[in-house]
């Protein structure tokens, strides 16, 4: 698979100033604790990631029946998906029907629910949507792209999500967010604060791409099917967790909690740890980062990352990415916390 530059390109971040027309971006997200369990009330640190998803809309007079015009780009800026769109029910006006033409008119008709002047405005709409990653790597495509609508919209991005698909909302609240964060569901809502999450070990920490996607929604009902009865010893153990991985201060004490965590929902899941099924001979501790079996996983060891890359390219993975690559942070947040604690 083939990755360019374009990959890492936060310059599609930046608004310009061309009154018709609109830019947004939303960041990929890591859950980095608290998969699963965090559908149930745990604590979890999440990591928004470099790349991401921008969204381009530009609008033009229109002499006949206005139209939204939508096409999708992947990370190389190859069209993959397009449609039309008439504006009174969102109806397609071109080609065939599939999923993602759905799912588009689901998210577009909800946006008018929520905001009922939405597009009502004698005027096409060319909305164009690019990938900064991959479209297989499941860092957070659909989330992003809600997040991007609700700005445009000016609807709530968690109503959006809640309204229209499964999940905890942690990935939306990446897509908004500059660096690490606290997430929480209550019975209230979402709840999340940004946190400072800057360990002295991060060269040590590592990101791999397991070339397995799975789906969320499979996930969710999968984990809605198994008895619940030791739930809340559960959630308090990996919120206690959570909380004490912002606090490491070296590797080991790092490296024990990521491996008790994984122990944990290895056996509230009944499934093997990622590290005992598929790397057992790692050196290091490894865990698996949202849905169990796919998309990324996390590996922190003291192997130099020259080591680590050739280990996991042996076992196939050519993807192996350093905490700097991916991981957005929020440097100022750090600044300002560390001036307030030591100045």
């Amino acid at each position: 698979m083939e990755v360019n530059q374009s990959y890492f390109d936060l310059t599609l971040k930046n608004k310009r100033s061309n009154p018709g027309e609109s830019h947004f971006f939303g960041h990929g997200k890591l859950l980095i604790s608290g998969e699963y369990v965090l559908l149930e009330g745990a604590q979890a640190l999440a990591l928004p990631t470099k790349p991401g998803q921008s969204m381009s809309v530009k609008y033009e007079n229109s002499f006949n029946e206005p139209k939204l015009y939508w096409k999708s780009l992947d990370h190389l800026g190859n069209c993959w998906f397009q449609a039309e769109f008439e504006l009174w029910n969102f109806d397609q006006t071109n080609g065939n029907s599939c999923e993602k033409v759905r799912f588009l008119q689901k998210l577009f008709r909800q946006l008018r629910v929520q905001n009922k002047h939405f597009l009502r405005e004698e005027v096409s709409v060319h909305v164009e949507t690019k990938l900064g990653f991959p479209r297989d790597w499941g860092l957070g495509s659909s989330s992003t792209l809600i997040y991007n609508l609700s700005q445009w919209a000016y609807v709530s991005p968690f109503e959006l999500l809640f309204k229209t698909s499964l999940g905890s909302g942690y990935d939306v609240a990446c897509a908004q967010s500059d660096g690490p964060i606290l997430y929480k569901n209550d019975n209230e809502g979402p709840i999340y604060s940004p946190v400072v999450f800057n360990p002295s070990f991060k060269s040590n920490i590592h990101f791999i791409y397991l070339g397995k996607k799975q789906s969320t929604t499979d996930e969710i009902s999968k984990f809605n099917s198994l008895k619940k009865n030791k739930s809340q010893q559960v959630i308090k153990e990996i919120s206690e967790i959570t909380n004490s991985l912002l606090q490491c201060e070296n590797i080991s004490d790092f490296m024990y909690l990521v491996n008790g965590h994984e122990r944990i929902l290895s056996d509230y899941l009944n499934r093997k740890c990622l590290k005992e099924d598929r790397f057992p001979n790692f050196n290091g501790s490894i865990k698996s980062l949202g849905a169990w079996g796919g998309d990324f996983a996390m590996a922190v060891t003291e192997l130099s990352e020259t080591e680590i890359k050739a280990y996991f390219k042996e076992q196939g993975h050519q993807f192996c990415l350093s905490y700097e690559d991916i991981i957005a942070e929020n440097n100022l947040l750090n600044k300002e916390i560390s001036e307030r604690t030591y100045h």
